[in-house]
């Protein structure tokens, strides 16, 4: 019997099983390889829940725990065990690996980290922001829903995104957050309310998921033409999505964890780059909004949700 810890930055613990289509994904591909819950494999659920803040003692108690191997779902989490384990297989989603100190090199990490990097550089969010221009010629008044921290972040998705707006002539702000919560967000879409904002771009940390449903719920009660960094917001009633096909990293890291689990050492396994992206629209969305969406754009969407 095998015993992992799966860790998740913003997915309830409760949420973390067939009931998911991407933890189903996971599962699914860990029995085809011949390791299923509760028979070879014992699996323990830890979720930070979005808060930042308690990461670091989260990395402490599962460390704590001794299991096998840890999954990581995030880079900023992926850190704080790092600094909590260097014996203890680690294995990550993350951005740019390499950038986050997690390890020098993509190709031999080294130490007792390797993953599935989801980074698709700083160029995806002039695609984000291009998509939509496309929904929304006349937008002007944009704005970036991230934490402070990644906003002001040298060279980072901020910089990208507000160089990537000059080129097409409007301007994107920080519609910045300390902490995610429930209270944080809510003062921040009356904000943009209050500011005619008709735009939105919200970041790919991890740390938004527990809240996807309010985000949609606010940017649609304000009227807001978002795009997001998850299919899931999509499937919740946001706008648009494009990002990365979540399904492909789950099965790729039940892979790696597998390979982990038979012997292979994980700083001898080269982290996967994640090349596989999915647009996905949500007419019902755009037709509450008003927003005639170009027949271009509906033809290269990999989903339509009617």
């Amino acid at each position: 019997m095998k015993r992992i810890a799966l860790v998740s930055a913003g997915t309830k613990a409760a949420d973390m099983n067939n009931g998911n289509r991407y933890f189903r994904a996971f599962f699914d591909e860990l029995a085809r390889l011949g390791y299923v819950e509760g028979q070879n494999l014992s699996v323990e659920r830890y979720s930070g829940e979005g808060r930042v803040e308690d990461f670091s003692q989260l990395a402490h108690d599962v460390v704590s725990t001794g299991p096998d191997l840890i999954y990581a779902m995030s880079g900023p989490l992926a850190s704080m065990f790092k600094m909590s384990t260097t014996t203890i297989p680690i294995i990550a989603i993350s951005a740019d690996p390499i950038a986050l100190g997690l390890v020098p090199s993509i190709a031999r990490p080294g130490g007792n980290i390797t993953g599935v990097s989801v980074d698709a550089g700083i160029q995806i969010w002039g695609k984000r922001l291009g998509l939509l221009v496309e929904a929304k010629p006349k937008l002007s008044n944009a704005r970036f829903l991230a934490s402070q921290a990644l906003w002001e972040r040298p060279s980072g998705s901020g910089a990208a995104i507000q160089d990537a707006a000059r080129q097409v002539g409007i301007k994107v702000s920080g519609a910045l957050l300390t902490t995610m919560s429930t209270q944080a967000y809510q003062p921040t879409f009356r904000l943009m309310e209050q500011e005619q904002v008709d735009s939105l771009l919200v970041s790919d940390e991890p740390e938004h998921l527990p809240y996807l449903k309010l985000i949609t719920e606010m940017a649609a009660r304000t009227r807001i033409c978002a795009v997001y960094p998850y299919r899931a917001f999509a499937e919740v009633g946001g706008l648009m999505a494009y990002s990365t096909d979540l399904l492909d990293v789950q099965q790729r890291c039940a892979n790696l964890i597998y390979r982990v689990l038979k012997g292979d050492n994980p700083g001898d396994i080269p982290f996967y780059q994640q090349t596989r992206f999915e647009l996905v629209i949500n007419l019902k969305t755009a037709k509450a909004l008003d927003l005639l969406m170009p027949a271009t754009l509906l033809a290269r969407a990999d989903e339509v949700i009617e």
